[in-house]
């Protein structure tokens, strides 16, 4: 995938779309706000400033059946198999009674694709492979591909068995070199086709490049090795959780999972940018990132030993520095602030919630100190020092000093993105999340040989409390009645209603699990852990939640508690035979029946496979993944000041090995 931008005639820019709004003692300040939906209605620059920049598809490979698209009604037998340690997708079935094999491979050094197919029909000359290369569908979501022969295409060299070619959608450019052991030829304006040379095998081998010069492609026994050896690798060096001889009947479903989720971030969360809810597998968002979803994603990779993975998407802090300091700047604040919904440009993008979210700001601590956590090498506090720094500035500067104290908010919306932004104040887990990051960006300019930063601790000194009530924490400050309106009938079950808050993310528990708030009181926190298990409306929890509770249950000391929510039954966490978590949503006008393809382009009515009352948003949620990765890493390999081996498993029925896993803060 690539990011393209829909042309921009009348020349919006990121303040066409943003609003003023009023902050306590600071006057009023530039949001990137929509007070509604309805907003976009009347000023158009929202709806272009969210849309763009957006991924796109760059191409696919197909095959062809006499010059055309196969029939799946000529085909049987079918099956597919994954190798994970070699990192080769198989795939055979017959065509018309005629054996086919595909072999597919992801090359790991080159943006390319290695696909090779095996079968009589290809010695035939009746199958081929087709690389078709996609316009932009204007609605971009879920799949930004329409396959009318958009955009232009130039050929700059082409040979017998190889063409390189130079694609144009609007913008933006790229550059895509396809080679063969059979001939291939253009078949159409976006189309290019691979035809055997009498034997069974044809291989094809398709690069996406950014610069024009064409890539020095390795050869199909060369390309099988290179993928073959990255895998080995992979496997080889990072951690390992081993549950062999336990005999809790999860154990070897928790061990599938640990392997998958490996598998699946490390090929959705692992590249240069921070990765998107759904990976590579489909856009949400508009192909954006989510910025404080990135732990979710990728935290684990420092933890078990890809540092090196973790470190390319870290990096982007590194290069967009300078844009979160000016977005500082603007808010009249110091040090760099991060957005939440973005692109690679780093513009926030128009949204009722995303400007007001901050629990995205601390992430480049924690991530940098997993960094320097995992490998205790200097050169990662010169790699990352400056972003810590900035950071932290941010996190000092921006707590509003009023009665004594420094408090957060409002404007504010906490992780549980429930509350109304102009007047949430002091989240529990914001709180505890900006005070960990700050005291551990002190540790780094110590780590360097510096002093401690003085207006830091004054700010550390001085920050709120996390507010309770009655002997619970509060989701915030600014919602002392939560509890009282949470454990009311009104809002139990199926009879919960739109205005009690007992739903979405319960993440003020991520105050002692995510990280080890120092001023929790871990009794109070067992009292909150185990009201929210009774009066939570778990219909609209989301794949990050299962494990998160996991982590909070396992520094309560209650390990049973944490491996049964690891496996809660809920729909946000059925986890399918590729590793994969849906991501649904509750929703009082889905139907029992759903509608589906019903051939020749009708539409038939099948079974909600969800349940009435359910909406599929997407069909998988990777941030399901990584906090799987996450939870289970910290549960295995334990935590700063936790005690005994395997400290997050109960000690009946469960036998943990783990080796290179690093301890979680």
């Amino acid at each position: 995938m690539a990011w393209h931008s829909l042309p921009n005639p009348k020349g919006f820019t990121e303040r066409d779309g943003l609003v003023q709004v009023a902050v306590p003692g600071r006057g009023e300040q530039p949001y990137a706000w929509m007070e509604s939906w309805a907003a976009a209605d009347t000023n158009p620059a929202l709806n272009w400033l969210r849309a763009n920049p957006h991924r796109i598809s760059l191409g696919r490979i197909a095959m062809t059946i006499d010059g055309a698209a196969p029939s799946f009604a000529n085909v049987s037998q079918t099956r597919q198999t994954l190798d994970l340690w070699s990192g080769t997708l198989s795939s055979s079935f017959r065509y018309q009674g005629q054996p086919v094999r595909v072999v597919t491979r992801v090359l790991p050094g080159n943006d390319a694709v290695f696909v090779e197919v095996t079968s009589p029909l290809v010695a035939s000359g009746r199958l081929g492979l087709a690389a078709r290369y996609p316009g932009v569908d204007p609605r971009i979501n879920p799949d930004p591909a329409r396959w009318d022969g958009g955009g232009t295409t130039t050929v700059l060299e082409r040979q017998p068995d190889r063409i390189h070619l130079l694609r144009t959608l609007d913008a933006t450019r790229y550059w895509s070199t396809a080679v063969t052991n059979g001939r291939i030829s253009e078949t159409g304006p976006a189309e290019l086709r691979a035809q055997g040379r009498g034997s069974e095998r044809l291989t094809l081998i398709l690069s996406f490049d950014r610069n024009a010069a064409a890539p020095r492609l390795p050869s199909p026994a060369a390309a099988a090795t290179q993928v073959a050896d990255h895998w080995r690798r992979f496997w080889t060096s990072g951690g390992a959780v081993d549950f062999t001889g336990s005999t809790d009947p999860r154990a070897p479903e928790l061990e599938r999972r640990v392997v998958l989720s490996q598998y699946l971030s490390a090929i959705n969360g692992a590249g240069e940018l921070p990765p998107q809810e759904e990976g590579l597998f489909s856009n949400s968002w508009f192909g954006k990132f989510h910025l404080e979803m990135h732990p979710w994603h990728a935290a684990w990779q420092a933890m078990w030993g890809h540092a090196d993975l973790l470190e390319r998407s870290l990096h982007w802090y590194v290069e967009h520095l300078p844009k979160a300091r000016e977005e500082a700047a603007r808010h009249r604040v110091k040090g760099a602030w991060w957005p939440k919904m973005v692109g690679p440009e780093g513009r926030n993008s128009p949204s009722l919630v995303s400007p007001f979210l901050m629990w995205q700001q601390p992430h480049p601590i924690l991530l940098a100190e997993l960094v320097w956590r995992a490998r205790k090498d200097r050169a990662v506090l010169a790699r990352y020092g400056d972003v810590v720094e900035a950071t932290a500035d941010l996190l000092a500067s921006w707590p509003i000093e009023a009665d004594g104290q420094r408090n957060l908010g409002p404007p504010m919306i906490p992780a549980q993105e429930n509350y109304p932004p102009l007047s949430t104040k002091n989240p529990t887990f914001e709180l505890e999340y900006f005070r960990w990051a700050l005291t551990t960006a002190q540790q780094w300019r110590e780590r360097q040989g510096r002093p401690r930063n003085p207006e830091w601790d004054r700010t550390l000194a001085r920050l709120a409390r996390p507010a309770m009530r009655d002997g619970l924490y509060l989701p915030a400050q600014s919602v002392p009645d939560f509890w009282t309106v949470a454990q009311s009938d009104a809002c139990r079950g199926d009879a919960t209603a739109e205005q009690c808050a007992n739903r979405d993310h319960p993440s003020f528990l991520m105050a002692y699990g995510f990280i080890p708030g120092a001023r929790i009181d871990p009794a109070a926190m067992r009292r909150t852990f185990d009201a929210v298990e009774a009066n939570w409306d778990l219909r609209q929890t989301w794949g990050w939640d299962f494990p998160m509770m996991a982590m909070t249950a396992a520094r309560l000391g209650e390990p049973d508690k944490a491996v049964d929510w690891l496996f809660a039954d809920r729909k946000n966490n059925q986890w399918g035979v590729t590793g994969m978590t849906p991501r649904v949503h509750l929703d009082a006008h889905a139907n029992e029946l759903v509608p589906v393809s019903g051939g020749a382009g009708g539409v038939a009515m099948a079974v909600n496979p969800d349940g009435p009352g359910y909406r599929r948003a997407a069909e998988t949620y990777f941030p399901s993944n990584g906090a799987l990765l996450m939870a289970v890493g910290m549960m295995a390999a334990g935590w700063d000041g936790a005690k005994g081996h395997a400290p997050g498993f109960p000690s009946q029925g469960w036998k943990v090995r783990v080796e290179g896993v690093t301890p979680a803060p």
